[in-house]
């Protein structure tokens, strides 16, 4: 059988450990890696120098700028003839490569969230249309073993018909503070939190009730990071926490930090950022968490009615002790209950190791049963090995449902999303009927 062949159009850290080195170690005997695309051309030998295996393999590099990506990309395509194109770039260029490699009527596998708005989302579903080519939407944390539980108990009619959610996520303060430090923290690259993180749970609650979203109302606010942040040492913009003289007073960084650790910060002389070896030629992914410029939400409380009469009640927040969620599912046939924790921010929680995992089932007149699904090894709770599986095997055909996210579970959840942003900016009620599929 022949190898199916794969380019990639930004060579993250997401692609490299997610995508790449998967694909020439596990599945090199069905994967050809044969491309890689982006902005800046240190990434491509910080890629080699991470997979092991790229170091004696030829594999075509291409340079883009934001004036000749679509020249490039047509010439990648032209040279390298592959099958699939693997879309890890920042979030606000999704759209270019996906709808471009559509025309080509290719497969495109996007890194979620699939578009950084509801606008381009649809720009996405009328190029699929037009398309011999298709889109999977990488949506893995539908794989996590919890999750897959949850929908089977669904499917299974354990509480009947579905009436109402209530799902709260944590983002410890380590996790939540680097979205702060990169370019997720502006709206025009990420499309906000909203969109960028908590479009994996709007999907999650999608797919476990099969709704469709018809109208969106929220409340949010900049309540931990920018420069009204409660720890910030001082109002000043363009800090760099590696070179940071004000490192020692702040909260964030002490947290992780010995005073010892600090000690490049109190020498004018040296900027720890440059005596480190370089990732990339002009970004910087340790700006300051206090920024002026931040001008997305850290916190935020959603509510969401679907096109099949469930109820959605969602909060995030990104600066918690410790990381993970609580969730409630209501039917009329009874209730699941399910939490997930993590000791990442080394805060114990319901077992020594600080860490928590299982389901609830509440039969509606009385009783409970508590369910510890079995873990995997991986990302995401062992959903990220799984969903490799299916993008590069193809879909397991003994699976009793559906799971590999498509085009309109992309659109599904970005429309939440993004509508939530303008709900918190706009104070209304978001109608998404017009244009939802």
């Amino acid at each position: 059988m022949a190898k199916k062949r794969y380019v990639v159009c930004g060579v993250s850290g997401r692609a490299i450990a997610m995508y790449i080195r998967p694909m020439v170690t596990s599945f090199a005997h069905c994967a050809d890696f044969v491309g890689m695309l982006d902005i800046d051309p240190l990434r491509f030998q910080v890629c080699r120098k991470r997979v092991a295996e790229l170091q004696d393999k030829e594999v075509a590099e291409y340079t883009v700028t934001l004036d000749n990506w679509k020249e490039v990309f047509d010439r990648m395509i032209e040279e390298q003839k592959p099958d699939a194109v693997l879309v890890v770039t920042k979030d606000c260029h999704h759209v270019d490569y996906i709808v471009r490699g559509l025309e080509h009527n290719l497969e495109v596998i996007s890194e979620k969230p699939m578009t950084t708005n509801s606008e381009d989302a649809l720009r996405v579903l009328e190029a699929e249309d037009k398309s011999k080519g298709k889109l999977i939407c990488t949506f893995n944390y539908r794989y996590n073993p919890i999750h897959r539980k949850l929908r089977e108990m669904i499917l299974e009619g354990k509480i009947g018909r579905v009436t109402h959610v209530d799902l709260n996520w944590y983002i410890d303060i380590k996790h939540g503070s680097s979205y702060f430090r990169r370019w997720n923290r502006m709206r025009e690259n990420s499309g906000s939190l909203s969109i960028h993180k908590s479009s994996h749970h709007f999907d999650l609650v999608n797919w476990w009730v099969d709704g469709v979203p018809a109208a969106v109302h929220a409340f949010g606010a900049l309540n931990h990071y920018g420069p009204n942040g409660v720890f910030n040492p001082s109002k000043k913009d363009g800090r760099f926490c590696d070179e940071c003289r004000e490192r020692r007073n702040c909260a964030y960084q002490n947290r992780w930090e010995t005073r010892n650790s600090t000690i490049f910060a109190e020498d004018d002389h040296i900027n720890q950022y440059e005596t480190k070896e370089k990732q990339f030629t002009y970004y910087r992914p340790d700006q300051c968490i206090f920024d002026s410029e931040i001008n997305i939400h850290d916190t935020f409380v959603v509510n969401v009615k679907y096109q099949n009469g469930v109820l959605l009640n969602y909060s995030a927040n990104f600066s918690t002790p410790y990381e993970g969620y609580r969730l409630a599912i209501n039917g009329t046939h009874g209730r699941l209950e399910a939490l997930e924790f993590n000791n990442r921010g080394n805060t114990a929680m319901e077992d020594p190791n600080g860490s928590a995992r299982y389901i609830d089932y509440f039969p509606i007149f009385g009783g409970k049963d508590r369910i510890y699904p079995l873990t995997s090894e991986g990302g995401h709770g062992g959903g990220d090995p799984l969903i490799l599986e299916d993008i590069f095997l193809g879909e397991d055909p003994a699976r009793k449902f559906d799971i590999l996210a498509k085009s309109v579970d992309g659109l599904r959840a970005i429309a939440i999303g993004d509508a939530v942003f303008k709900s918190i900016e706009e104070g209304t009620v978001q109608d998404l009927t017009g244009f939802m599929r």
